[in-house]
């Protein structure tokens, strides 16, 4: 028997509560957390099928692996130099294929709804997946490399393109969407969106994994920042933080449920500087080399070297 002391508030007496160890039955608590509510089908695949899930701490940990050799020296190993830095970079590299594959095959695994742990149409997609993804990092590494320059040519606070690389949110964002991009390129499942939100939650820069964003792109200050899955982005494109480029409505099938692959969000094209707050819906375009001011709603086209202003 145990005695626990609950107080009302001020004034009240305070009061015995008796309780016996017996009354907390834990098997009855686990029989529910353990039993799949509405909408947790994964739960029911693991437990029915044995099947493993992705896990978003070793992603998370394989991106983060994945930024330090795509910039070494800035991220994790510091004390790089000419003579270790190849051997740093192939090492770190054999360990994120490692990591990387087991987690694409996993992905796979959760989606074919076919085959557990030893599923091996999975496993052979997974080895290929990986192998492509890695083969792509030297391309994304370049397209990085624009951004970096993009983000020092815009900010006239930026001191070097090193320092937009050590600390700007977009720059941070931008590595991990175009290491998502690249992973939904190759049609694997839900770890691009994964990798995508953790972005999102640590620089409040919403981009889905899907967008297509062209060669020296910056988000300035970032907090905000929404990209809808099939938006399309020239280059040298440059948006401020709050700025949406979302969905004006989207149809429903028979069931209500919303219609898969629908191009829904705007096409930026190249030289376009939108600001701070400007919310833009739908498939509209807006034309090369325009302007679009703080806080504007934008519904329609806009040609090519327009100015859109409250």
């Amino acid at each position: 028997m145990r005695n626990l002391h609950a107080s009302r508030g001020e004034g009240t007496q305070m009061k015995n509560i008796q309780y016996r160890d017996s009354d907390l039955r834990l098997s009855s608590i686990v029989e529910k957390l353990c039993t799949p509510e509405p909408g947790m089908e994964a739960l029911k695949q693991l437990i029915d099928k044995n099947r493993q899930l992705p896990s978003r701490d070793i992603i998370v940990s394989a991106v983060e692996k994945i930024r330090g050799v795509l910039y070494p020296g800035y991220f994790g190993n510091s004390e790089l130099n000419t003579e270790n830095i190849r051997f740093h970079v192939g090492a770190t590299l054999d360990q994120i294929h490692h990591e990387i594959r087991e987690q694409i095959r996993r992905g796979f695994c959760f989606r074919c709804g076919k085959f557990g742990i030893g599923c091996p149409e999975c496993a052979e997609k997974a080895e290929r997946k990986s192998v492509e993804f890695l083969l792509s990092l030297p391309e994304i590494q370049n397209m990085l490399a624009t951004d970096v320059q993009a983000a020092y040519e815009g900010d006239p606070a930026a001191t070097s393109p090193d320092e937009t690389i050590f600390c700007y949110p977009g720059v941070q964002a931008m590595t991990y969407y175009r290491l998502a991009h690249k992973l939904f390129e190759l049609e694997v499942p839900v770890i691009p969106r994964i990798i995508t939100e953790h972005a999102h939650s640590v620089t409040g820069i919403d981009i889905h994994p899907g967008a297509k964003i062209g060669k020296y792109f910056f988000i300035d200050h970032g907090t905000g920042v929404v990209i809808g899955e099939t938006s399309v982005i020239g280059e040298r494109v440059r948006i401020y933080q709050g700025v949406t480029l979302g969905a004006k409505s989207f149809p429903l099938d028979e069931n209500g449920n919303p219609v898969k692959g629908v191009d829904r969000h705007p096409i930026v094209e190249d030289n376009v500087i939108i600001y701070s707050g400007a919310t833009i819906l739908g498939r509209v375009v807006i034309g090369k080399g325009s302007l679009i001011g703080g806080n504007v709603w934008l519904t329609r086209d806009v040609p090519p070297g327009s100015r859109i202003l409250q």
